[in-house]
């Protein structure tokens, strides 16, 4: 029966097939490689049969019986292969390549009939051409089968659908458990779970003999004997071990409605009844007695991968689940928002800490109360009781806000913890091995080295290397045009390479490693590398530099015109090269993925390509900048330079502003104008520059001010909003605000157009009556918002401008970039305390004159000892200072506003 006969396929079960031929065809191709270099290695025999066994029994219980009959025919030239009587060299493994293709090709068109009648011819003279790999061994077998034929007993009649139908339904049961079991079995050797197999083998052999299928009555008897003596042994038995995992994996393959075997038995039941019969054979025998009656090999999560081959999921299919991009993209948000919101504790604890020093406070005046009552001597008994019940009832409230104050703190840091934790959890659970994304680049080399006449030795490193699922996806085609590249550019043939004293074979190297917290691929060969003055006529001719700017450029700069869309070295265009397309792909693609790519060439030596990724995608290292009173994110690895510009270093050329960085002119432009912000005001002389852009396209554009770096969780925006122009993504900082982040290949096209279309107004110098200029400015740095805001308006009330700054960290990058009076900190903040804060300030040269008070609810005379000793010139306790006091000393400190 063909495929277009037999009746369609459940469709999860032709999903799970597809599943398994993507598996196993992994397993084949990278054993085939791996058998050309090494012919003689009967591992990799070993684990190619099994490899193609288990297809022609997934493909059987399918029902795609093409692909069935080509996993059977490759079966057969791997087991004449194992058995001597035939060679695989690189002619015979081009068939089964082949071969393969068409298995998988066959998988992705299961569920149309019609394509697969239409490619008939093709799976005919594949299977034609396997089978004439080894003629002589073809031949034995049929004359084999021939003779055998003579010489067995009819066929018994076909069994019962009815009953036929009962025991299939009732073995997948007992199979299933056998599945579990055994290699549970195997692993850990607990004896316990030898009952609920012996049960599950006696009633497969119960219910095959009231079928008639002797043979697997004969076969599950052997199995049951073999277990009860694994029972009475002391010992671990590891010979029965892999006799009863073959026997059930025989059984699972048997289909009884179609498998003469299954009733009469056969030269593989046969052989493994005598092998659990303590009568171990001989691997050489029991693959010929397989090869007489091959058995389908079901599709299982417990079947043995390739010996030498690289694990799979498979390998570990129970403790790995499925899921979709678009629930992982879901979760990392929640474990996001999940870390943003731990931090909203600590303000209720911080607004928690002032009720109890206001209670304290209220205990006080109590107090006091008393003292003036018992002066007074009223005398009044009532008044004394109803004070005495105020005061035992404040200290009692007092004592309850202590316990429960602590144990808000307590739970604050665990759940601070917590989402840490579960944020990186999601982070790693994104990240696959290197070996997911290039399982088909030993095939593409080894096909077009064979093409292209040449002898290379292809080695990939770093196989286990974790990648972030969306790097994986996307270094697919820029890999495939570098290893192309150089293959076709670099790689000489062996005659080129015997002449120029070097061997025939080339060596060409992929490596993937972890690198300075990016992730650095190599990819380099041997071969005749990059001719550097070719290329430096070639960007003379193509008009991009004048011969005496070309002269003087290093070989980095040279280097980076070969990424330049629509160059290359070569003169004639072949399949392979010379339309100017494959080192601009992988430019794009690298710069899209916020990468850098850089090639090395040393003439004669080889050529070298290294590109630096970030780890993820999830997780973005970006400079935190304010733009129009508003915070924005570049991504860091596409950051040219930072750089504070004082006004009079401003040139006007031609009448637009710029400065000059190294020896190159770099044009300046407001962000705000850009992003069409409104413009913001700044009271310092200094502008705030990023530098953004590549080569000759590089423009300073200048922001309100740096907020520091920071490592954002990317949060895709709404579908629905479609492309924003210059904004990629959004992410929330840890104060929760939202931010966010700048497209700079967008921006850089927006401020181009601008520039062209004459709607850029010059730039403003900073400093030029925007902003008042004769009042004291303070930085107040702490993480409790109602504190920072208390404070603010009291200073601003009295004519002092104020800034704040959330947390230590925070405070540090502003009054390195701020021109303050007075800084007046919090000791007790996130990343950075206000000890370390002060000692930072008194220990910089250009600040240690600044005046810094310390406002703290710590009140320990310690403290207070330990804040002076760090170099704080005033200390204040939140707890007892009233507007004034905080105002007195301020003036104290530098003077009225």
């Amino acid at each position: 029966m063909n495929d277009t006969q037999r009746p369609h396929a459940d469709l999860s079960m032709l999903a799970l097939f597809r599943q398994e031929v993507e598996a196993q065809a992994r397993l084949l191709s990278d054993g085939l490689l791996q058998l050309e270099q090494t012919p003689t290695d009967s591992g990799c025999l070993e684990g190619l049969m099994r490899a193609a066994h288990s297809l022609k029994g997934a493909a059987r219980m399918v029902g795609v019986d093409t692909a069935s009959r080509v996993a059977h025919a490759m079966e057969d030239t791997f087991v004449a292969a194992q058995q001597g009587s035939l060679q695989l060299g690189p002619a015979q493994i081009d068939r089964l390549l082949q071969a393969l293709d068409l298995l998988q090709a066959i998988a992705s068109h299961a569920e149309d009939p019609a394509w697969i009648e239409r490619q008939d011819q093709q799976i005919e003279q594949c299977i034609h051409d396997l089978g004439q790999l080894d003629s002589a061994t073809t031949e034995t077998t049929a004359a084999g089968e021939t003779n055998a034929a003579a010489e067995a007993p009819a066929v018994p009649a076909a069994i019962d659908p009815i009953p036929l139908a009962l025991y299939q339904s009732e073995a997948s049961r007992h199979l299933a458990t056998l599945a579990e079991g055994l290699p549970a079995l195997a692993e850990d050797g607990d004896t316990r779970r030898l009952d609920s197999l012996l049960e599950a083998c006696n009633a497969l052999q119960s219910a095959a003999g009231l079928v008639g299928l002797e043979g697997v009555e004969r076969l599950t008897t052997a199995m049951q004997q073999r277990l009860q003596q694994a029972r009475q042994a002391d010992s671990r038995d590891e010979d029965g071990l892999e006799a009863l995992l073959a026997a059930h994996s025989l059984l699972a393959g048997l289909d009884p409605a179609t498998d003469t075997a299954a009733i009469t038995g056969g030269g593989a039941i046969e052989a493994l009844c005598r092998r659990l019969g303590g009568q171990r054979e001989e691997m050489a025998a029991t693959q010929v007695s397989q090869a007489d009656t091959p058995p389908p090999a079901a599709p299982s999560a417990t079947a043995d991968p390739a010996p030498g081959a690289p694990p799979t999921e498979a390998d570990n299919a129970d403790n790995a689940v499925r899921i979709s991009a678009e629930n992982l993209n879901r979760l990392m948000g929640l474990a996001g928002e999940v870390q943003v919101e731990s931090r909203w504790l600590r303000p209720h604890a911080d607004a928690l800490l002032q009720l109890k020093y206001r209670q304290s406070e209220l205990v006080g005046l109590l107090d006091r109360l008393r003292e003036q009552l018992d002066e007074a001597g009223t005398g009044n008994d009532y008044l004394y009781s109803t004070l005495q019940d105020a005061q035992r009832k404040a200290d009692q409230g007092r004592q309850l806000l202590s316990e429960r104050l602590g144990e808000l703190e307590d739970f604050e840091r665990r759940s601070h913890n917590l989402a840490e934790r579960l944020n990186r959890e999601v982070i790693a659970s994104r990240m696959r091995p290197f070996a997911d994304g290039v399982h088909g680049f030993r095939r593409m080399v080894r096909d077009l080295a064979r093409e292209l006449g040449k002898q290379v030795e292809f080695e990939i490193q770093g196989l286990a290397t974790r990648v972030d699922r969306d790097i994986l996806e996307r270094l697919e085609a820029p890999l495939t045009h570098l290893l192309r590249n150089a293959l076709d550019h670099g790689i000489e043939t062996p005659e080129e390479r015997e002449a120029a004293g070097k061997p025939p074979r080339a060596r060409l190297r992929l490596q993937a490693m972890h690198s300075a917290g990016m992730l650095s691929i190599l990819v380099e060969d041997d071969g005749r590398g990059m001719d550097l003055e070719a290329l430096r006529r070639k960007v003379v001719e193509r008009g991009l530099l004048e011969a005496g700017l070309a002269d003087a450029l290093s070989e980095a700069e040279l280097m980076e015109f070969i990424f330049l869309p629509g160059f290359t070295t070569r003169n004639t265009v072949t399949d392979l090269s010379g339309r100017g397309v494959g080192l601009d792909v992988v430019h794009s693609v690298v710069q899209e993925m916020r990468g850098v790519v850089h090639a090395h060439s040393q003439p004669g030596q080889g050529m070298r390509f290294h590109l630096q990724l970030p780890l993820t995608l999830s997780v973005m290292r970006t400079l935190l900048v304010e733009i129009g009173g508003e915070p924005y994110a570049i991504p860091l690895a596409q950051i040219h330079h930072t750089l504070k510009l004082a006004a009079d270093k401003v040139e006007h050329i031609e009448g637009y502003p710029g400065f000059l960085l190294g020896d190159q002119h770099i044009g300046l432009i407001e962000a705000g104008q850009v992003l069409e912000l409104p413009a913001a005001e700044r009271e310092e002389d200094t502008l705030c520059v990023v530098v953004l852009g590549e080569h000759r396209k590089r423009y300073g554009f200048v922001v309100d001010a740096f907020r520091g770096e920071a490592s954002l969780v990317v949060r895709p925006l709404d579908p629905r909003l479609g492309k924003l122009q210059d904004i990629s993504a959004a992410a929330l900082l840890e104060n929760g605000d939202p931010c966010l982040i700048i497209d700079v290949d967008d921006l850089l096209r927006s401020a181009e157009v601008q520039i062209a279309g004459g709607r850029l107004s010059s730039l403003q110098a900073a400093g030029k009556g925007q902003h008042r200029t004769d009042g004291k400015r303070i930085l107040v740095v702490d993480d409790s918002i109602t504190v920072r805001e208390v404070e603010r308006n009291m200073l601003a009330n009295r004519g002092y401008w104020v800034d704040v700054a959330v947390d230590g960290m925070d405070g540090w990058n502003a009054v390195r970039s701020g021109d303050y009076q007075l800084v007046i900190s919090d000791i007790d903040m996130p990343r950075m305390n206000g000890f370390e804060l002060v000692s930072h300030i008194k220990n910089d040269p250009n600040l240690k004159s600044l005046p810094v008070m310390i406002v703290s609810y710590k009140d320990r005379e310690e403290d207070r000892q330990r804040g002076l000793e760090v170099g704080a010139d005033y200390y204040l306790t939140k707890g007892s200072f009233h507007d004034e006091t905080l105002l007195e000393a301020v003036a104290d400190l530098i003077g009225e506003a």
